[in-house]
């Protein structure tokens, strides 16, 4: 029985899930959850009745939160690209990246888009004035710590990279990565050129007029 991925192409956290399948080509069906495929909701809602996403099933065993999918993939579903070191120190390095990612870079995007999405103009200010000041600390912070990294955890290609692609993807589509932090810059660039990512970029591109800060016309 094939692995079942659950989500939808335009989150950020299908995206992050999506990257670590296609980095190890790893055969799975992808269920989209939207309007237009009703058919998957109730099957997703069965498994994972929190209604979050992604959600991926193998055989009887459900799996959600991406950091855990992309982990249970390797311990389960491996493949040429190792995407958590065997190190331990090593990999609790690239564990520490990952969350960085996800709490302190897509959380204030998806603060900001919270904001948008009440249609309140005041709450869309105020959530996007709290999630600039909190990216550009996440910028500044990055553009130190990458210096001399091709990739966020080093040398190698890791789950940290799953979760920084997608992360600043939007990031920069909320708050535009200024020039002065060209080593961040670079990096954004990389990770859009990294095929796996590339995918995800492109499937996504259909729903773009979903993001309610406006996409805009590059990436």
């Amino acid at each position: 029985m094939p692995l079942v991925l659950y989500g939808h192409p335009f989150s950020s956290y299908t995206q992050k899930a999506l990257i670590a399948l296609y980095e190890n080509a790893t055969p799975f069906e992808f269920r989209c959850l939207g309007p237009d495929t009703p058919q998957h909701a109730a099957d997703w809602l069965q498994h994972w009745p929190l209604r979050k996403f992604p959600l991926l099933v193998d055989g009887e065993r459900s799996i959600v939160e991406t950091s855990i999918i992309i982990e249970y993939l390797q311990l389960a579903h491996s493949g040429p690209v190792r995407l958590l070191p065997a190190d331990p120190m090593a990999a609790l390095d690239v564990r520490f990246l990952d969350r960085f990612f996800d709490l302190h870079v897509m959380s204030p995007v998806q603060h900001a888009v919270s904001g948008a999405l009440t249609g309140d103009a005041t709450k869309r200010s105020d959530a996007f004035a709290t999630t600039v000041e909190q990216l550009e600390r996440a910028y500044a912070w990055l553009e130190g710590h990458l210096a001399g990294r091709p990739w966020a955890a080093g040398t190698e290609f890791t789950l940290a990279d799953c979760a920084a692609a997608p992360s600043l993807f939007y990031a920069d589509w909320t708050h535009r990565i200024a020039d002065h932090y060209p080593t961040l810059h670079a990096y954004r660039a990389r990770l859009l050129a990294r095929p796996s990512f590339a995918r995800a970029v492109e499937e996504a591109r259909p729903y773009r007029p979903l993001f309610p800060l406006g996409a805009p016309d590059r990436d």
